[in-house]
């Protein structure tokens, strides 16, 4: 039985290969352009699940807060 991974095999010559048609596709002015395009979009990608993390872990801590409130209030009673 073989299985046919379509982009798991990539060995160094295919990696040259691709490298070498950007090259030709988009000319050595326009890769910095693009590199730096893909930079600001992997940090802002990165800056919002930094956020969605950070916004999540607050709202645990809130409920964690309540709770502790809650029990102390029925240990209380």
């Amino acid at each position: 039985m073989n299985n046919f991974l379509l982009f798991g095999t990539l060995g160094a010559t295919e990696i040259i290969i691709i490298a070498f048609l950007i090259l030709l596709l988009f000319g050595g002015k326009k890769i910095p352009e693009l590199m730096k395009g893909i930079g600001k979009g992997v940090r802002s990608f990165k800056d919002g699940m930094q956020g969605l993390e950070d916004e999540i872990e607050s709202i645990d801590n809130i409920e964690s807060k309540e709770k502790k409130e809650e029990k102390s209030k029925i240990d209380k009673k």
